[in-house]
């Protein structure tokens, strides 16, 4: 499996994470501990979750996917070959998202007896906290990896002006800085990312991991329409995407997966791998056949037409 350098992290990781929003809500445990094993036996390794996952489930409170992650490396009695990415800072009851210094400190000694390790390979700010300066959260992170609690840090949902800014305190205070970057990026929405966002990435070296990379499944083609909504939990979701763009960008995934005898979902993962920048699409899946998909897409390597396609259809 090629491993990619993940900015400057010092970890390698292949081409495409492991979305773990799903453990927990539309994969139960059992299920969770086979498609993880089947994962790393591929040979992938990033697998990225969060404490407010899954939160948004009818009597769930969040850490529910740490939780179940936790257990799954307690069952191994090791967790050397993977590297656990996990966020903090969402809205978790307080009616909006914090990233104070004494928030922090207190979410990630959860996230760590949740997921039941002594270090956090990759901690991440889940969302921007404009009431709180960046000075204040990366005090915190620094404190983190004194203590050998977390080994590097990263963010996600930043535009570029406020990503800049905090590299700018990193550099000027002599605090953590971060090294990765989640953003939400596919064939569908590429305008938050490409452009200035992008280009500081690539100047500053941050590692791209993007999340939605298969637009909370639209891009796997499933759903065309309104009467395809029944077919998972994400379905309703999916009213935003049927859009004469949104059918042209499938239309256009269909010509091209014939051409490679590949899937849409496949297609999607193999465009992001090449974009500039990017270093792993996050994908979910729910069970083994999906995750067959995944690793399938690693091995397609579209051509200069099949990729000017996709970006016409989806300009």
């Amino acid at each position: 499996m090629e491993k990619r350098k993940l900015g400057n992290t010092g970890f390698e990781v292949a081409p495409v994470a492991f979305g773990g929003n799903v453990f927990g809500w539309t994969v139960d445990e059992a299920m969770s501990f086979r498609l993880l094993d089947a994962f790393v036996a591929a040979g992938f390794n990033l697998i990225d979750t969060a404490d407010s996952y899954s939160r948004w489930v009818t009597g769930h409170k969040g850490g529910e996917s740490e939780t179940i992650i936790g257990r799954w490396i307690a069952k191994r009695a090791h967790h050397d070959d993977v590297i656990i990415a996990t966020k903090v800072g969402s809205d978790m009851g307080h009616g909006h998202k914090l990233l104070r210094k004494d928030y922090i400190l207190k979410a990630a000694e959860a996230s760590l007896a949740r997921l039941q390790v002594d270090c956090i390979d990759l901690y991440q700010s889940h969302w921007d906290d404009e009431n709180t300066p960046f000075e204040e959260v990366l005090s915190a992170y620094d404190q983190l990896i004194r203590q050998g609690k977390v080994k590097a840090i990263g963010a996600s949902n930043l535009s570029a002006a406020r990503l800049k800014q905090a590299l700018e305190v990193s550099q000027s205070q002599g605090l953590p800085r971060y090294e990765t970057l989640q953003p939400h990026y596919n064939l569908y929405e590429r305008a938050s990312f490409e452009g200035e966002l992008q280009q500081l990435c690539l100047h500053e070296n941050i590692g791209v991991i993007t999340y939605f990379s298969l637009a909370a499944g639209f891009l796997t083609g499933k759903y065309r329409s309104e009467s395809d909504f029944s077919k998972s939990a994400r379905g309703p979701g999916m009213k935003k995407f049927l859009n004469q763009r949104g059918m042209k960008i499938l239309d256009t995934l269909d010509e091209v997966s014939k051409r490679y005898d590949a899937t849409p979902a496949q297609i999607s993962l193999a465009w992001l791998m090449v974009r500039p920048g990017v270093t792993a699409p996050i994908a979910s899946a729910t069970n083994l056949d999906q995750l067959r998909d995944l690793v399938r897409s690693t091995e397609i390597k579209l051509d200069h037409d099949a990729t000017r396609m996709l970006e016409a259809a989806s300009t």
